[in-house]
């Protein structure tokens, strides 16, 4: 599951929408819709990410938060561990091999590691976590 497609699952399920009635909403079919909130299929476009907010009334920072959750959501991640240190690649390769293993307060842990050492902007994940 993505970020995006665990969001969305939880605002239909809110309203009380099936997938089929919110696909037919959208202009996509049940089958994407399924796939984007199970995580099999990536990104949505803007265009999709736009009528979501709109159908829900999402205004500024919900709509903000569904920008961000989207470019969060690509399910097929490649990392290009070229030119970095052994231990930089190894770490990558442990995450590839591991991460489905590892338990919610771990992958808490290591967000919370993530954040403190980046300077990129901090993804909202927790915060719609909270509303799952």
């Amino acid at each position: 599951m993505t970020p995006f497609g665990s969001r969305l699952r939880q605002l239909r399920a809110e309203r009380g929408l099936t997938q089929k009635h919110l696909a037919a909403e959208l202009q996509v079919s049940s089958a994407y819709l399924s796939a984007l909130e199970h995580g099999r299929r990536g990104t949505p476009s803007a265009g999709l990410v736009h009528q979501v907010n709109e159908y829900f009334g999402l205004i500024w920072d919900e709509a903000d938060e569904m920008s961000g959750l989207a470019r969060l959501s690509r399910p097929k991640v490649r990392i290009d561990t070229g030119g970095l240190t052994a231990e930089q690649t190894a770490l990558a390769n442990r995450l590839a091999r591991t991460l489905h293993q590892l338990p919610p307060d771990t992958v808490a842990a290591l967000h919370g590691i993530l954040d403190r050492t980046t300077q990129e902007e901090k993804p909202r994940l927790r915060r719609a976590a909270r509303k799952a």
